[in-house]
């Protein structure tokens, strides 16, 4: 049996090759061909990383293994996500979104919206400690509230993302949150009060502009008819009552408890399912159905059908087979040693700690960008730059908060990546149907943008960056750091 290799780092020119073709193909399948399904040119990647891997000397089960294992991981994501379509299907059908819905129609101003929107987001995703549970079942109906009020759904998406990541960035239940001072080794509460100083800001601003905007938005009359004509076709297809936020704040207190993610997510799926069976008067088969396939309903409002007729474990497939398809991509570039090497080369031409923290954040980025995982790009930079911070003398919470601004944050922004496959799915922002307008939700989520700007400038400034001794690690040895 031959020896495995368990090292392997290409040269700088054969690890970028199959990125940079990748990237390629990936933007004639987009922009030439017009054609939002990233899965093939993501496959070829895959092939075109094997080839890099061969030459260097693996075997293709070394490869096919290092693809695999990433894949595994990932596995918690997928469940949650199949239960996100199931809870979307099942909240529709027990009229917990329809209630959402109609009541926030009822009680928020267009003006306010946008802002309200994000405010609640947080909270939610905070108490859950998951954006895409946040994004899966509050976000859709916030996404039916601004349909309502004429709002552009590309506005209302980037409130939402803005308020879902930002609490699964901060929130201790959050496993990215909790991965970073892993893999750091770091502590986790010092980790999330080290992130304050550049997620509140963020927040702040995106907060204000949100304020701004929703005036300008919503400074005209709202349309009275049209609000009234979603509450109508709500009212008239659903039992309208707040008993039926039960699901809903069932989960979010179990989620308070600290009761793990899945079986939290699956109680609101089993609640939300004999509601729809006694109150909704579904049948079990019914139900059975919404979870597998999605509701359906015709209510004679065609932008209320549009938003309805969704959910269901099936709807979660292409997404599913999305992430799948770009973890195996990004597995295969970690085995080969590609994105190692490119991490490594960065790690040794970069000396201050504003040239460190900027290329760890922008390391992450990347990642995220070609590997299409927040895991992985977490993960990775963080194992990567870690002996760097030890010898300049600086914190590894400053690493762990790089990883979070470049991995947790910018995920949902990246269309081919596991977040931004499920915000553009979850939203129905039907980029695949050629309603590219929609990706401007990727500019307008402010607050996940901003907060990596605040994280470069405070390295570039030295404000809140503090060093090892500040937080008493144990760095490494006083002989391999730079003179005072």
């Amino acid at each position: 049996m031959p020896l495995q290799k368990t090292d392997v780092r290409p040269s700088i020119g054969l690890a970028l090759l199959p990125i940079v073709l990748t990237l390629g193909i990936l933007g004639v399948q987009i922009f030439y061909f017009g054609d939002f399904t990233p899965h093939i040119p993501l496959a070829i990647g895959i092939a075109l990383t094997a080839v890099v891997g061969l030459i260097e000397g693996l075997s293709w089960d070394e490869i096919e293994k290092g693809a695999f294992h990433v894949i595994a991981v990932s596995f918690p994501a997928v469940s949650v996500l199949i239960l996100v379509g199931m809870i979307v299907g099942t909240w529709i059908a027990s009229g917990t979104v329809p209630t959402l819905i109609y009541y926030g129609l009822s009680l928020l101003s267009p003006q306010l919206f946008l802002a309200a929107g994000m405010i609640l987001c947080s909270i939610v995703s905070l108490a859950l400690g998951t954006s895409w549970g946040t994004v899966g079942t509050v976000g859709l109906a916030l996404m039916g509230i601004g349909e309502g009020f004429g709002i552009p759904a590309y506005w209302t998406a980037g409130a939402v993302v803005s308020g879902a990541f930002f609490g699964d960035k901060i929130s201790p239940l959050s496993d990215t949150t909790n991965l970073a001072p892993a893999v750091t080794d770091t502590q986790l509460f010092d980790h999330i009060r080290n992130m304050l100083p550049t997620t509140v800001p963020a927040m702040l601003i995106a907060l204000a502009i949100y304020t701004v905007m929703g005036l300008n938005l919503g400074e005209g009359e709202p349309s009275f008819e049209r609000i009234e004509s979603f509450k109508t076709a709500l009212d008239g297809s659903f039992d309208i009552t707040p008993w039926l936020l039960l699901p809903a704040l069932l989960v979010i207190g179990l989620a308070m408890m600290k009761m793990p993610a899945i079986p939290t997510l699956f109680i609101g799926v089993v609640v939300a399912s004999l509601i729809a069976i006694f109150v909704q008067g579904a049948s079990v088969h019914d139900v059975f159905t919404y979870a597998n396939y999605g509701y359906s309903v015709e209510t004679g409002v065609e932008a209320m059908d549009a938003l309805m007729n969704r959910g269901g474990i099936q709807s979660m497939m292409w997404t599913i087979s999305l992430i799948l398809i770009a973890l195996g991509f990004g597995g295969a570039l970690e085995r080969t040693g590609c994105l190692a090497a490119i991490i490594e080369l960065l790690t040794k031409r970069v000396k201050s700690i504003a040239g460190v923290q900027t290329s760890a954040i922008l390391s992450s980025m990347a990642t995220n960008t070609v590997a299409g995982d927040p895991y992985l790009s977490i993960a990775l930079p963080g194992r990567m730059f870690k002996p760097v911070y030890d010898r300049i003398g600086y914190s590894r919470l400053n690493l762990a908060r790089a990883t979070e601004e470049g991995g947790t944050i910018i995920s949902p922004l990246i269309p081919w990546n596991a977040g931004g496959a499920f915000v553009i799915s979850a939203l129905a922002l039907g980029i695949s149907e050629g309603e590219m307008e929609n990706l401007l939700y990727i500019p307008l989520s402010f607050a996940c943008w901003l907060a990596p700007v605040f994280g470069i400038f405070y390295a570039w400034t030295g404000f809140f960056t503090p060093k090892a001794e500040e937080t008493g690690e144990v760095a490494a040895d006083a002989a391999q750091r730079p003179a005072e």
